[in-house]
């Protein structure tokens, strides 16, 4: 059947049309004016509604269901979704009248726009990766794979990641109705995995592999794969390598390569565990492990792709996990440590709970952090003439506590924060990087201590995460 024309000025709903403002493969979009002011005063619209749009799906094309199925799918999710990193949801019609749902307009350009200036400088197209990484993190943990990251789908605001579109994305809590109704690889050409060709939709990091995309595009102005339009094209990355991003721009440092060629891997296991740890990562250049990746200067050899070849062929892989389990086999622990005037005894109580932890949870990142304690107003000539070196002696310090611990250097990372606020660094520190756990000593209860509050009764009271606070056996006494 198809659906009545929209013109604007039509009115159901208590909406009413105003503009279209774009037309797609599957829905056009429309700004709306919500003739019944009903979302003012809702938790978040305390300075007012923003602009509205609505979603429409197109219902002509009777010979591809897809565009159905797909609105149903987003008209599912949304209403789950909260947070910075997604649009604002406001309501949704159903298909025995005019199907459509009203969202928040985010103002701005999406990333599209910046693909047609690349490649970029390295810091923009790093900047760019560290924002969606941490969207897609955000909207991981809320049980939900993307599964359609590309350019038109990431906008801004107030210089963070928004994701759109989640006409293809799986909710681990909700009937993949995609997967039930079709066989044929969902996605976009250049962006979609290795596995939801295959025709999985149910592993998170799917999304890294599209992150991946979108870096090496943004770094280099080419596609690591081309713009397959046909299955068979799409199974070539199951089996051939990409040109290593550095053929095409030698500027580009190894440590870049090595973080795209890894989110470009076949197998979902070789890439970064979550999408947190990927935007850690890229924060912290310094601290990723280089393997033969970021000195690969050309593809693999025609050998090595006849046997990965001959290896997909068939392949139909099976994966029983869920999002949930996927973050929750891969934390980011963060051990925060006072090196210089803590003693012994904590030191060991520390390594030996966090060695206990690693057990349990043998996918975890640990970050181990020490803060170098400034001064609010200006520091000490002679300190900052020496603050390098003393940077450095912490960082030591770090390692060699860190050492028993027997970690791969994929594994474990090392930070010398710089604060007047000792809490408030690892308070901060830990927001940034979407550190789960913080493990963090207790130096005693003395009286000062219990008049002015602790370091680590603040973190406790203000980190957004779990905190476990360690103590040596004669304060437990």
């Amino acid at each position: 059947m198809r659906a009545p024309s929209l013109q604007p000025g039509m009115e159901f709903d208590g909406y009413r049309l105003e503009e279209k403002l774009h037309t797609g493969g599957m829905a056009a979009l429309w700004r709306v004016t919500d003739l019944r002011n009903r979302h003012a005063g809702k938790p978040g619209m305390e300075n007012g509604v923003p602009p509205l749009i609505m979603k429409v799906p197109l219902l002509f094309s009777t010979d591809d269901p897809t565009a159905i199925v797909a609105f149903e799918v987003e008209q599912m999710i949304m209403p789950k979704l909260k947070g910075p990193h997604v649009p604002r949801y406001f309501g949704s019609g159903d298909f025995d009248a005019q199907p459509y749902i009203v969202m928040e307009q985010i103002a701005g350009e999406s990333l599209r726009a910046r693909f047609d200036r690349s490649p970029l400088p390295l810091e923009e197209v790093v900047q760019a990766g560290i924002q969606v990484a941490y969207a897609l993190h955000d909207l991981h943990r809320q049980h939900v794979i993307h599964l359609d990251i590309k350019p038109s789908n990431i906008m801004f605001r107030d210089q963070l990641a928004v994701l759109i579109d989640f006409g293809l994305s799986r909710h681990d809590k909700l009937p993949d109705l995609l997967d039930e109704e079709f066989r044929l690889p969902m996605g976009t050409g250049p962006y979609i995995s290795p596995e939801q060709v295959l025709g999985v939709r149910n592993e998170p990091r799917s999304d890294l592999f599209a992150l991946g995309v979108l870096m090496y595009h943004l770094a280099t102005g080419e596609r690591p794969f081309g713009h397959p339009t046909s299955v068979s094209g799409l199974k070539k990355r199951l089996y051939r390598d990409p040109i290593p991003p550095r053929s095409h721009r030698p500027d580009l440092p190894p440590w870049f390569q090595e973080i795209v060629l890894r989110c470009l891997e076949v197998q979902p296991s070789d890439r970064f565990d979550t999408a947190a740890q990927l935007g850690f990562l890229l924060q912290n250049p310094d601290q990723i492990p280089l393997t033969e990746r970021a000195e690969k200067q050309s593809q693999d050899g025609l050998l090595s792709v006849m046997k990965r070849r001959l290896k997909a062929a068939g392949k139909e892989p099976v994966l029983g996990h869920s999002i949930s389990e996927q973050l929750a086999k891969s934390p980011m622990i963060v051990v925060a440590l006072d090196l210089t005037h803590g003693t012994e005894a904590l030191a060991e109580s520390l390594r030996s709970v966090t060695r206990r932890m690693l057990q349990t949870e043998p996918g975890a990142r640990l970050a181990c952090i020490t803060v170098r304690k400034t001064s609010r107003i200006g520091m000490d000539e002679s300190l900052i003439q020496q603050g390098e070196n003393i940077h450095v002696k912490q960082l030591v310090e770090l390692k060699h506590w860190a050492r028993p611990l027997q970690l791969s250097a994929g594994k474990i990372t090392y930070h010398v924060l710089e604060a007047p606020d000792t809490a408030g660094a690892i308070i901060d520190y830990a927001q940034a990087n979407e550190v789960d756990h913080i493990i963090i000593g207790s130096r005693g209860s003395s009286a000062i201590r219990r008049y002015l509050g602790s370091v680590s009764a603040q973190v406790v009271a203000e980190a957004n995460c779990t905190v476990t606070v360690v103590k040596t056996p004669d304060q437990k006494a």
